[in-house]
């Protein structure tokens, strides 16, 4: 074998352990790993299966919210949400119908919402305002205007 081919090969696999160790740590040690569906609801079923028979923001904790949130064909519910600025929120979501797209316009906030599963994200709200929320995976003819806004006091 040539000397640059036992290079090229040398910093391949080396290039491909390092890449490796990287997602590894990120899975393991910092939780950043795929979701394991592990909460799952039956989507036929969601306005009686509890917390999605009664939607919207509750305090669950000192400055800790949740707001439980069904997004179905071209709305969520509850559609407006208030929080006090500061708060540690947590949303609590399920799909009826199709695939939808979650996403927290200005912030780190992206979810993909699947019917018959749960999906939860965190986030922090540190600045007062109003926050745009947007479907950002396509679910039908109506999708532009699925919308809403998280308003920060």
């Amino acid at each position: 074998m040539h000397k640059f081919e036992e290079i090229w090969l040398g910093l391949s696999a080396g290039i491909l352990v390092i890449f490796m160790v990287v997602v590894g740590y990120q899975a393991f040690a910092l939780g950043m790993g795929p979701p394991s569906h592990k909460e799952t609801i039956d989507p036929q079923k969601v306005n009686q299966t509890a917390p999605f028979d009664e939607p919207g923001v509750r305090e669950i904790g000192e400055n800790k919210y949740e707001v439980v949130m069904i997004l179905q064909a071209f709305g969520f519910n509850p559609s407006n949400i208030e929080v006090p600025a500061g708060a540690e929120v947590t949303f609590t979501m399920t799909a009826k119908d199709v695939v939808h797209g979650f996403q927290i316009a200005g912030t780190n906030v992206n979810a993909m919402v699947m019917p018959g599963h749960i999906q939860k994200i965190t986030h922090t709200f540190d600045e007062p305002g109003s926050y745009l929320i947007l479907c950002n995976e396509y679910c039908g003819a109506g999708h532009q205007m699925m919308s809403t806004t998280i308003t920060v006091k």
